[in-house]
């Protein structure tokens, strides 16, 4: 009878870890899993090292923001670079060092890339410059709303964090093992990010200078001092970090006087407009930016000023956030304007301080034209005529701060002398990952990931952002307003739109995004 009872027991035990497998991945899985995926993206989808965005099953077709060459690779997210950071993170939390090797494919072909000067372009095309040109004169030259890709510079971009990611990927990888083979490339971009720093403080979308591309009479706006797209914030950024790991105490006046930029340049209303003439005049840049103050650029440099006087205890660095909070509550669409959230108006006219909003006619870049009036319907669908800014949030943390001792307030800051006083190297302490996704999934989630995975181990998605193959430029000559709102144009459009097929793509956002769900659940589990 205790026998059969026994049995009983163990029979029950047996089912409940059954259930409980099936309810929940093993590590073995989750690990399993992602080593699986991670080598099918490394031996099968990339490009000596690097990759673009999204691909076709069988490969005939590849995007990054654009459509791309075989030859060619995408730095920025969720490309190259963002790989780069997933390895080093997978490999910093398994200790497998597969991961490891992924990461140092990565940097090679972004140190392949790197220009002459030290920076980076948006992409990289193998076989060689001649490829790039060809590029740009056909596929690049007819993305109606994508004005960056319409023009071969041959220079270096900040915008869109390429430059200064590239190179936080590379000291990333350099502090991971010390590894000298990785120490000139940082250095270069480093001695590049220090020289094309303005007087002032500021910085330029590109580098070197360039000012040969003349768009619908709008002057080439990549000199410009520029904010769009966070330039001028991720530069200090990285030079703090470089600061704070590798200890360059020659880093610390172009940190300042980075930051002290956004103190001259706050316009005499209290706001800031995303680019500035080299007279410190509020300036356009693509013909669907017109020269103006914003709303979310006011409020997101007003946040930066902010964490400023946490890095410095520099009480200059408060003294703008009154005027700028006012000229933001100044500048609210009436009720009868708001959409939904967004209820400030994307552009301000610096002379009439009225809302400006941008429209398009036309079906194609070469008849296609973008205007500017008063009237808020038939927004761009590419870019949003309003904004949603976290006023209240930046009211509360200017509250906050002012209302908390200095030595409180700088506490964390790495830029004060006797902050860093841990035995050993500094690069034991800074997490230098780009991405701040710390979203854990449950269990349910995790193995709906898992299982997932195909027989040829690809998480394939649907939706993805593809674009018209080039059938070259534009002919319809009509100012239809057809593509008002719409991402895209007609055929010869190359600039990327949502499929809403059921066509399935290898992604790299996907697959990014999958490996750190399954990385923080293997954490927080433990």
């Amino acid at each position: 009878m205790k026998q059969t009872k026994l049995l009983l027991l163990l029979a029950a035990s047996l089912l409940f870890s059954t259930a409980r497998s099936q309810d929940q991945p093993t590590d073995e899985q989750i690990t399993g899993t992602m080593l699986k995926a991670t080598h099918y993206m490394v031996e099968e989808v990339s490009t000596n090292g690097g990759y673009v965005w999204n691909y076709l099953p069988d490969f005939s077709r590849r995007w990054g923001e654009m459509e791309a060459y075989p030859t060619m690779i995408w730095l920025q997210h969720p490309g190259t670079i963002s790989m780069g950071h997933l390895f080093l993170k997978a490999y910093e939390q398994t200790g497998d060092d597969y991961y490891y090797q992924a990461a140092e494919k990565a940097a090679a072909a972004v140190i392949w890339g790197q220009s002459n000067e030290g920076g980076w372009n948006y992409m990289v095309d193998f076989a060689g410059d001649r490829s790039l040109k060809q590029w740009y004169a056909t596929i690049g030259k007819n993305g109606w709303r994508l004005e960056e890709f319409q023009h071969y510079y041959g220079n270096s971009t900040f915008d869109d964090d390429i430059t200064s990611d590239a190179a936080r990927f590379l000291l990333r990888i350099y502090l991971e093992k010390l590894d000298p083979k990785f120490k000139p490339a940082l250095d270069k971009a480093i001695d590049f990010i220090l020289k094309s720093q303005y007087p002032q403080g500021g910085w330029p979308q590109r580098f070197p200078l360039m000012y040969d591309f003349n768009k619908q009479g709008h002057p080439d706006y990549t000199s410009y001092y520029t904010f769009n797209d966070d330039v001028t914030w991720e530069n200090v950024h990285f030079l703090i970090q470089c600061y704070e790991t590798l200890g360059e105490a020659r880093l610390l006046k172009p940190i300042h006087r980075g930051m002290d930029f956004y103190l001259i340049s706050q316009d005499g209303s209290g706001a800031w407009a995303q680019q500035l003439t080299l007279d410190m005049e509020t300036a356009g840049a693509r013909t669907y930016e017109p020269a103006a103050l914003l709303p979310s650029a006011t409020c997101g440099n007003a946040f930066l000023l902010l964490k400023f006087y946490e890095l410095t205890g520099d009480t200059r660095y408060l003294a703008p956030l009154p005027a700028a909070i006012k000229w933001i509550e100044s500048v609210q669409l009436p009720a009868n304007k708001v959409d939904g959230e967004r209820k400030f108006p994307m552009f301000v006219d610096p002379a009439t301080q009225k809302p400006i909003f941008v429209h398009r006619k036309g079906s194609n870049v070469k008849y296609g034209s973008y205007y500017l009036d008063e009237d808020d319907s038939h927004l761009l669908g590419h870019y949003g005529g309003k904004s949603h800014v976290p006023l209240q949030e930046l009211k509360d943390e200017y509250a906050r701060l002012t209302s908390i001792p200095v030595e409180e307030a700088t506490k964390d800051s790495p830029l004060l002398p006797g902050k860093f006083e841990q035995e050993g190297t500094p690069q034991s302490y800074y997490d230098l990952s780009r991405v701040d996704f710390d979203f854990s999934p449950s269990a349910k989630q995790a193995l709906e990931i898992i299982n997932s995975l195909d027989d040829q181990n690809r998480w394939l998605t649907k939706h993805a952002m593809t674009s018209h193959p080039y059938i070259g430029d534009g002919t319809k000559t009509e100012t239809t307003g057809e593509y008002s709102s719409t991402y895209v144009g007609d055929e010869t459009d190359t600039s990327p739109y949502r499929d809403t097929t059921d066509q399935e793509y290898i992604s790299t956002g996907d697959y990014i995004r999958n490996m750190y769900l399954l990385l923080n659940y293997l954490k927080n589990k433990k």
